[in-house]
């Protein structure tokens, strides 16, 4: 695994906006980087997909250990929250995608950062941006990149399943990362032969007397695609009527992904599986003995509201933490030029399929996080 300068091609904004990568730069600067680029060996790209199946794999078992043993509490999930958790544990609906944040230098096996298994953002450049540079820029190289192939493969295993129209639900955010990730997916179902439709999580309206939920036209919902968190949905006003209705609205992601979402996901890992080849100690009550760390507040996002302990000290904002903490060990995240890189490992219906690559001018991944392409030989 290396780091290459490249240079961009001409008009390169107007080429991802194309591809509906209209989020190419933002506060903070470009986020799609296309100056540089990563190249893997073909044993690396095994050595990646082989531990992303293992990570999904021992979380299956953390995620059955979990309701086994009734550890919600730890998770910071609501009581009220448990019966649809276990009915959609024990019921299979479908789960799509999800992305495995690692640690990952070519050298030691990748290691597990966090799973974000509800929500994952970075999909369309990970799935088409990047496919489409390398066609441009290294057609005779290969890419660590099936996803979109997945994407669809799974939207077909649904199509008599999925009520029509299918509906995918965005928030509306400044830089439509959100919406954008959104667009792509409901794509990938229309090219499946879905009938979908889109709305905002705002305009989705509650029908008191019949008990369902609508859309701006009063029609039912009965499938629905939604780009927002569980552990903000049991929350909201409208999270009764969801809790108490969960068995009738087929919800893509289930809400057992609250399991996996979540950094006690770490800790519990770790308990299960001690020095696994995959996983940083992590744990609930403290650092113990480590003396480098990792601070991260169980339901944080994009590096917020965490406590870097390693050769300085490094403390972020935010508005978490009062749903309590996990630590974990520093992960050997490499380094190159000033550029901390870390690898995002997607799984569709629950299998490695690609990656993307994250890189940030420090140790913390946040939202100012360049997106670099990658190619392997």
């Amino acid at each position: 695994m290396f780091r290459l300068l490249s240079r961009p091609r001409p008009n390169w904004e107007k080429t991802v906006e194309s591809q509906v990568l209209i989020y190419h730069h933002t506060k903070g600067g470009i986020y799609w980087n296309e100056s540089a680029h990563y190249v893997f060996s073909s044993r690396e790209v095994d050595e990646l997909e082989a531990a992303t199946n293992e990570l999904q794999r021992i979380a299956l078992e953390a995620g059955q250990h979990i309701i086994d043993k009734k550890r919600y509490v730890e998770f910071g999930i609501p009581i009220a929250a448990v019966e649809a958790i276990e009915w959609a544990w024990n019921a299979e609906p479908p789960a799509i995608y999800g992305r495995f944040d690692l640690a990952y230098d070519g050298m030691n096996p990748p290691k597990l950062l966090e799973y974000n298994a509800d929500t994952p953002t970075a999909l369309l450049e990970a799935s088409v941006v990047q496919w489409y540079w390398l066609q441009d820029l290294h057609p005779k190289d290969d890419q660590f990149n099936s996803i979109h192939e997945k994407l669809v493969a799974k939207w077909k295993e649904l199509k008599d399943y999925c009520a029509s129209p299918l509906y995918f639900a965005a928030v509306e955010d400044v830089q439509a990362e959100d919406l954008m990730t959104v667009t792509y997916l409901r794509d990938t179902a229309n090219e499946a032969g879905h009938e979908t439709a889109s709305l905002l999580v705002k305009d989705i309206g509650w029908d008191g007397d019949a008990k369902e939920f609508v859309d701006l036209d009063g029609r039912t919902i009965k499938s629905l695609f939604k780009l927002y968190p569980w552990e903000w949905i049991v929350h909201e006003d409208f999270g009764p009527h969801v809790l108490e209705t969960y068995r009738g609205l087929q919800w893509i992601e289930p809400i057992w992904k609250m399991l996996w979402s979540n950094k006690a996901l770490l800790a519990v890992l770790w308990e299960l599986y001690p020095n696994h080849p995959n996983l940083l100690p992590a744990y609930f009550d403290g650092p113990r003995d480590m003396q480098r760390y990792v601070k991260k507040p169980k339901m944080a996002r994009e590096g917020a509201n965490l406590t870097y302990v390693g050769d300085t000290r490094i403390e972020t904002g935010g508005d978490y933490g009062e749903e309590g903490f996990v630590y974990q060990a520093l992960a050997p995240v490499p380094v190159f030029e000033g550029n901390y890189a870390v690898v995002g490992s997607w799984v569709v219906d629950g299998v490695s399929c690609g990656m993307g690559i994250r890189e940030s001018d420090g140790p913390i991944t946040d939202n100012l996080s360049r997106f670099v392409p990658h190619l392997f030989r």
